[in-house]
């Protein structure tokens, strides 16, 4: 017996697919980030919870010293930012491994804090989770203002030599 329902399954279609009708249909305003935040939360606990952590410090004080370790770390942080754009989340996650290579290469943790937070303001451009609900209030979206938000990301990328 065939259902009439629209989310049915057609040869054409999977349950990812039904699934991100059904929320889109359901929650049109929200349906983007009830689909993408458990995503991060997944991204957040294969960092956390399994020991990539301290393999991230490890490799950021194997091939880094004292001078380009800020320079790392605000690239490091603005292409993560990109995948998970949580902010104080983002930085739970990434504290222990970017403050103990900070401190095995003696770089001042407050100055990490100041790096790591502006590389995430950088992701920001590029992925602007932030603005939302706010190009629905002129009656826009999101891909009306990319080109200006993808601009400044390119313009504020910190070059090598920034450091």
């Amino acid at each position: 017996m065939r259902s009439s329902s629209k989310y049915a399954s057609t040869p054409h279609s999977t349950s990812a697919c039904r699934l991100a009708r059904a929320v889109r249909d359901g929650a049109p305003a929200t349906s983007g980030g009830l689909l993408q935040f458990p995503l991060y939360g997944g991204i957040f606990g294969m960092i956390a919870y399994t020991g990539l952590h301290q393999t991230i410090a490890d490799r950021l004080v194997s091939v880094s010293n004292e001078f380009l370790y800020p320079a790392f770390i605000a690239i490091h942080s603005r292409v993560l930012g990109v995948f998970v754009p949580s902010g104080g989340g983002k930085w739970v996650v990434e504290a222990p491994y970017v403050l103990d290579a900070a401190n095995q290469l003696h770089v001042d943790q407050g100055w990490m804090v100041v790096v790591h937070d502006l590389g995430e303001a950088g992701a920001n451009l590029l992925q602007p989770f932030w603005m939302l609900p706010t190009p629905a209030i002129p009656g826009l979206k999101a891909r009306d203002v990319m080109g200006y938000t993808f601009a400044m990301f390119l313009a504020l990328f910190p070059p090598p030599w920034s450091s």
